[in-house]
């Protein structure tokens, strides 16, 4: 059997849309702070030229890549996918859908609220984890909690070391300021979860 040729990836135009706010989110807000290429890429361990091909809409960032960049810039993840928008009233169509993958394509991660509006201290998300998917990340900002609801399939679910495994209709919210990582056994479905992501106020940090 000939194996055909693998096509390069053509973003859709909501993945377009996407990489183009990623790309002017990120310029804007290393502009306010008067950060260098070279300062960013020290804070966030995201390489110099990585970060100019994003900024410049280039680049389809990952979500660890995206994460990396909000935890260098002392930000929420939603920060980075705002787009400017004036309508009240939102309908998030699964057409429209916008997904973020890991490099692997196992993970993926929509965003389930508009990227526009006021800063804000929850996000919620679908996360889907393909059978051998593996995703993991880095402690985010102190005082990050993760809320997670399992749908269908099987996810193990390692934080700090301590692992637990979700079944359909299982619950797990932990502290996310510590590492963790998501994974499914090899032998299962595709996992479907949702994921609540709420960010400490201005004042509740306790060290």
């Amino acid at each position: 059997m000939v194996r055909s040729k693998r096509q390069p990836h053509t973003p859709s135009p909501a993945e377009g849309s996407l990489t183009r706010a990623v790309g002017e989110n990120l310029h804007r807000l290393r502009s306010e702070r008067k950060w260098s290429m070279d300062e960013l890429s020290a804070r966030s361990g995201v390489s110099k030229a990585m970060l100019h091909q994003i900024e410049l809409g280039k680049s389809v960032p990952t979500i660890a890549v995206v994460w990396r960049i909000a935890d260098g810039l002392k930000v929420p993840f939603s920060e980075l996918l705002n787009q400017a928008h004036e309508a009240s009233d939102v309908l998030l169509t699964q057409a429209e859908a916008k997904y973020l993958t890991n490099a692997a394509g196992n993970f993926s991660s929509r965003a389930l609220f508009p990227f526009h509006g006021p800063a804000r201290t929850a996000e919620f998300y679908e996360l889907r984890i393909k059978p051998g998917g593996l995703e993991r990340a880095s402690a985010h900002a102190h005082g990050t909690v993760e809320h997670l609801a399992l749908v269908h399939g099987t996810v193990v679910v390692e934080v700090a070391g301590s692992t637990r495994t979700l079944q359909p209709g299982d619950c797990l919210v932990f502290a996310a300021d510590r590492p963790h990582c998501y994974r499914t056994p090899v032998d299962s479905e595709e996992a479907r979860l949702f994921l609540m992501m709420t960010y400490a106020l201005p004042g509740q940090l306790h060290h």
